[in-house]
Order: structure tokens, then sequence, then C-alpha cells
């Protein structure tokens, strides 16, 4: 066997789909940090944040063998685990009606907020659907169709929740003094 610091991604894949428990504990570790990140900004919750980040990663080691490497092995973990911190939501009402004619996505340059912790601490205080859309689209660079078949809802009402969440952070920000 090849040592665990020298796995090559498809070692590493192979060794987890045989429930090498070194190999497993290596790729949590490896994605563990930036999917966590993810969690917390889908659910806004900390605890909730956790048990989805163990819940994705159950469903990552069961799905090993059917990920096909269309994509990065990061960027099919991070869909599952957007998915798992979605199902985590669904259960609240997240999303308000679409509107007619929302205007066409604004640019921000969130680069004039100097204090970052004041944005991820509105971003955070956000109801559920701007939040969800906003990091998805933000943050995460979603499209609005990607994250309309994700979340089963249609891409106005992506469009909506971008420009309702961009409104409210404009205006909690303005209360932090940007």
């Amino acid at each position: 066997m090849v040592p665990m610091a020298g796995m090559k991604e498809a070692e590493l894949i192979k060794a987890c789909m045989e429930n090498d428990q070194l190999a497993q504990r290596k790729l949590y570790d490896q994605y563990k940090r930036a999917m966590f990140t993810i969690c917390y900004r889908i659910t806004g919750d900390y605890e909730q944040a956790q048990d989805v980040l163990q819940e994705g990663f159950v469903k990552v080691f069961r799905g090993l063998p059917s990920f096909r490497g269309d994509s990065t092995l990061g960027a099919w973990i991070k869909t599952i685990i957007v998915r798992t911190a979605y199902g985590k939501l669904r259960s609240r009402k997240m999303f308000f009606e679409p509107l007619d004619n929302v205007p066409a996505d604004e640019v921000v340059d969130w680069g004039d907020f100097l204090q970052a912790e004041y944005l991820e601490k509105a971003i955070l205080s956000l109801p559920d659907g701007y939040r969800t859309v906003f990091t998805m689209i933000e943050v995460e660079g979603y499209s609005h169709k990607e994250v309309a078949e994700m979340m089963g809802i249609s891409t106005g009402t992506s469009k909506s929740q971008l420009f309702y969440a961009k409104r409210k952070l404009r205006e909690i920000l303005s209360d932090y003094g940007y």
C-alpha cells in the first residue's frame, strides 16, 4: 500500500471504498474545513453545520462508488454537502414569492466593506432563503440555473432571493456604519 501522505486521489478514493479508515480520515481532513464553512454559511447555525458536515460525509463515503470523475472530487463533495445543507433547511419556509420585474442582478463591490467580520455577521443574519441563495451564488459561484435545479425552485425565485438578500445586506451593513 502507498503511504497515506503520498497517496494519489484515485488511490485515496479506492482505499476509502475499501473502508480503509485511515484513508477515510485523510479524505475527511482534506475537505472538512472548507465544507464546514459552506455548511455554516448555508445553515447559519454552528451545531446544525456540524450535523450537516457529518451527514454529508456519510453520503460522500457511501456515494464514492458512483463518483465518475466528471468533476474534481472536491466539487463532487461540495455538491453533496450543499444539497445536504439545503435538505436540513427544507422544513423551514425559506423563500418569499418572487416578484415580477425584479431588477437584473446588481453588481455590488463587497470589497468596500473593510471589516469582513461585519459582512459575515450580516450574511448569517439573513433569512434562510436569502442566505442560502446569496451564499451559493455570490460565495460559491453557482449560477441561478444551478441553484434553481439543486433547490427545486425557479430561476426567478433564485434571482428574487438574491436581489432581496443584497438589499437586506446593504440595510444591515448600514446599521454597522458601512
